[in-house]
């Protein structure tokens, strides 16, 4: 069985049909590298790299290996390592707010404390 020149033009058509359409369904996330990247920048302003320092390195490195990927053209795993990237970062900047209430609440108790303590010293009679 001879293949002739339109069946090669036709095979030839389908193939660039199936690689434009493979490229066309996976594009660079470009969209999600930013929100990653916004989400780490706030996590580093919320005080995260000394509060949740394992989280925030976690949110970096997977944010770096994003943007590798998506220089690379490979998007699957740029995509997923965004997504994690943000997720993380997430984490950081809520670990860091969550250490910063904590530390608020405590010095609020020692203020009370304090102030109990003072309102007892003045009701007390003097001797």
């Amino acid at each position: 069985m001879l293949i002739g020149k339109s069946d090669l033009k036709y095979v030839a058509l389908c193939a660039a049909i199936v690689l434009t359409a493979g490229c066309a369904t996976t594009p660079v996330p470009n969209e999600k590298i930013a929100v990653a990247k916004s989400s780490v920048q706030r996590a580093e302003q919320s005080g995260a790299p000394e509060l949740a320092p394992v989280e925030m390195a976690a949110a970096r490195d997977k944010l770096a290996r994003a943007e590798k990927a998506a220089a690379d053209h490979d998007a699957a795993p740029a995509t997923q390592l965004a997504e994690q990237a943000n997720v993380d970062a997430q984490l950081a900047e809520a670990t860091a707010q969550e250490q910063h209430s904590r530390k608020a609440a405590k010095e609020f108790d020692a203020s009370l404390q304090a102030l109990r303590q003072e309102s007892l010293r003045s009701t007390q009679p003097n001797q």
